[in-house]
């Protein structure tokens, strides 16, 4: 009997079946679906990071909405009356948590208000002096920022009935005219003109604040008086105004500044925001306002 020949081991080539291509199919696709999620999750990630800024048009709503509450108050000239009371809808309907309650009046007497004591959030002057009363006492947080510019202009009552052209004409007898005090930005405003035309006007009064001026011209006490040409739109039919080139002799730029003593600090940030965002700033210039 003879012995079996010795067996030669033989390598096995590797069969490729169909379940093992349908399984290397599966891991690529998988690999695959991994990658554009990755690549999604960092997008996304990215946008949401991005969607946190302010984007120029929500000022501070999106980066503040959830700690914004509470009452902002805010010390403000006259003449921002319209314009500020519509940004306040915006800001509450923004903010329902937060309530803006306003002060209204001279810019002097509110900054005097303030130096005293008086608790405010913001304060918004009509003049960079008036505001310098409150920066010098150290009462403003940072720098104020300038937002907005206003121009004088002549009111009269509806259909001109005095016939008044211009601003010399305020000069001549038989004309009742009101004019702001002289500590007021209007009313400091007014008197610069007068001094470059090197004309003399003696009033039939002095207001304190530009609303005051505007209401003796409503009432039919004066025949004219020197106010803002927001101040003349914002009254509508009820005066007419006069323009005067000498006006771009004494236009006022508008600080507004958080206040350091603040009690709401947040909210009177958040207020200045939309003040000076592209929002803030079509609400003022539809109001008659220069830009800044």
């Amino acid at each position: 009997m003879s012995a079996a020949p010795p067996h030669t081991p033989t390598r096995e080539k590797p069969v490729t079946t169909r379940s093992a291509i349908r399984r290397s199919r599966t891991l690529r696709v998988a690999g695959g679906l991994t990658v554009a999620v990755l690549a999604l999750g960092g997008c996304s990630s990215g946008d949401s990071d991005a969607s946190k800024k302010p984007d120029g048009e929500s000022g501070s709503a999106s980066k503040g909405a959830k700690k914004v509450s509470g009452t902002v108050t805010v010390f403000a000239a006259a003449s921002l009356k319209e314009g500020f009371t519509e940004l306040k809808k915006t800001f509450e309907r923004e903010h329902p948590g937060a309530t803006v309650t306003f002060n209204f009046g001279g810019s002097d007497g509110l900054a005097a208000g303030i130096t005293s004591g008086a608790p405010a959030d913001v304060f918004a002057a009509a003049s960079p002096k008036t505001m310098k009363t409150v920066t010098d006492a150290g009462d403003a947080q940072g720098t104020p920022a300038v937002f907005a510019r206003n121009q004088l202009e002549i009111a009269t009552l509806p259909g001109n009935p005095k016939k008044i052209t211009d601003f010399e004409d305020l000069a001549r007898g038989g004309l009742k005219v009101a004019l702001c005090a002289k500590e007021v930005p209007c009313g400091a405003a007014a008197r610069k003109v007068l001094d470059a035309e090197h004309l003399k006007l003696t009033p039939a009064s002095y207001e304190q604040d530009v609303k005051g001026a505007l209401t003796k011209v409503e009432l039919k006490e004066v025949d004219a008086s020197v106010v803002y040409k927001t101040d003349v739109k914002a009254a509508g039919g009820k005066v007419e105004g006069v323009e005067f080139p000498e006006s771009k002799k004494a236009i006022n730029d508008y600080p507004i500044a958080r206040l350091k003593k603040a009690p709401n600090a947040e909210g009177a940030a958040a207020f200045i925001d939309l003040v000076t965002s592209p929002r803030g700033q079509k609400v003022l210039t539809e109001a008659g306002f220069l830009k800044p």
